[in-house]
């Protein structure tokens, strides 16, 4: 699972992932410990991608043509489920080795009770502002973040769908980067054969 940066098209951050469900639904699991690829600073400003461990069980809900996933959370050795995080992204395609994304900086957190706050809406609404992102892609953004919302206030697929209470099976090991992550092209983001949906459709 790739970010694919906008400037140049490159693999960013990349995950590891083992496959949970690959149907009209996408879900790729993430247990505590699993390598990943993340963007370390240095002070002169540049940056750089180096192995990390992902520090917590993580469930990602992807769904085909969608411009969001649903991340459920879990914590400590029992397990206990601490939130749904709704990540605003590009829809999902598929690669010989996994897929490709990128976010799209505006999240919402939700608690188990379903109730909901914005993650990093300054930090969109700046994008916006300094025309990194466009006002009519912005709005598109902003739509689908008022359709999900709408689905956790109804407790709609998939807030009601149990995923809380999953489970990994007990053999299931840690996931492991495939060694090509960096060396499959990318695939792109065609934007004119996508639209996100009305919140009110």
């Amino acid at each position: 699972m790739r970010y694919i940066t906008r400037l140049d098209s490159q693999p960013g951050m990349t995950w590891a992932a083992q496959v949970v469900r690959d149907d009209d639904l996408l879900a790729l699991y993430v247990p505590r410990g699993t390598p990943l690829m993340a963007w370390r600073r240095h002070a002169d400003g540049t940056r750089e991608l180096v192995e990390q461990e992902w520090r917590r069980d993580m469930l990602r809900l992807m769904f085909p043509g969608e411009g969001h996933s649903v991340w459920c959370f879990w914590e400590g050795q029992e397990r206990r489920f601490t939130s749904y995080y709704v990540n605003l992204e590009e829809p999902f395609r598929r690669t010989p080795i996994g897929i490709d994304t990128n976010d799209h900086a505006l999240d919402i957190v939700v608690a188990p009770d379903l109730t909901w706050s914005w993650k990093d809406l300054d930090e969109f609404e700046g994008l916006v502002a300094s025309g990194a992102y466009g006002a009519e892609f912005g709005e598109c953004v902003r739509a689908e973040a008022l359709r999900v919302i709408r689905d956790i206030e109804t407790a709609a697929p998939p807030f009601d769908a149990g995923w809380e209470r999953w489970a990994p099976p007990r053999e299931w090991g840690i996931p492991r980067l495939n060694p090509l992550w960096q060396e499959v092209e990318a695939v792109p983001w065609e934007r004119r054969r996508w639209a996100y949906r009305h919140p009110a459709g």
